[in-house]
C-alpha cells in the first residue's frame, strides 16, 4: 500500500489545513480501518472547555475518507468521492486525546467496483466511534459516501 499515515498528515497541511491547525492527526491506515487521534487544546475547544463538535467531525470524516482515497487510487480508475449525508452523536465531554476509529474499509472496494462496472454512482455509509483516553466513548459519527466514475 503506497499511502501512510504520514503522507496523509502532509496532505491534510496542504489540502484540509483546518483540520491540520486543530490536531488532527492520522496515525494508522489500512483497506480495513483508519486510526485518526486529536488532542483538545484551545486551538480547537468550545466556550464548556471541550472539543468544538466540528473538529470531532473533521477527525472522524478523515478516518473514514482516508479510507476512501486510498482504494481509489489503488483502483486506477478516475473516480469522485463526496459525503452525501452524515449524523453525530455526542455521549461524553471531549477532553484529552481523542482517538477516532473506522472499521468499515471493506465497504468500500464493492462500491467501486460496482461504479466501475456499471457507471452509475454507488453509496455506502461508514461509522467512526471516538474514544477518550479512559476508553469511553465520546462520539459517534456515520458518513455516506458516494462514490461515481468521471466521465
Amino acid at each position: 500500500m503506497g499511502v501512510t499515515a504520514e503522507k496523509f498528515n502532509k496532505f491534510t497541511f496542504f489540502k484540509l489545513p483546518a483540520a491540520w491547525w486543530t490536531g488532527v492527526r492520522v496515525k494508522s491506515i489500512t483497506k480495513q480501518q483508519c486510526v485518526v487521534t486529536v488532542k483538545h487544546g484551545w486551538r480547537n475547544q468550545n466556550p464548556f472547555n471541550s472539543m468544538f463538535w466540528a473538529v470531532q467531525g473533521m477527525a472522524a470524516e478523515l478516518s473514514t475518507g482516508a479510507m476512501v482515497i486510498n482504494q481509489i487510487r489503488e483502483s486506477g480508475k478516475r473516480i469522485s468521492m463526496l459525503v452525501q449525508n452524515n449524523n453525530g452523536n455526542f455521549s461524553k465531554k471531549a477532553t484529552g486525546r481523542i482517538t477516532f476509529t473506522c472499521e468499515d474499509g471493506h465497504l468500500i472496494r464493492e462500491a467501486i467496483d460496482k461504479t466501475v462496472a456499471t457507471g452509475d454512482g454507488q453509496t455506502f455509509w461508514m461509522k467512526s466511534v471516538g474514544v477518550n483516553e479512559d476508553g469511553m466513548v465520546v462520539s459517534t459519527f456515520n458518513f455516506e459516501w458516494t462514490v461515481r466514475v468521471k466521465s
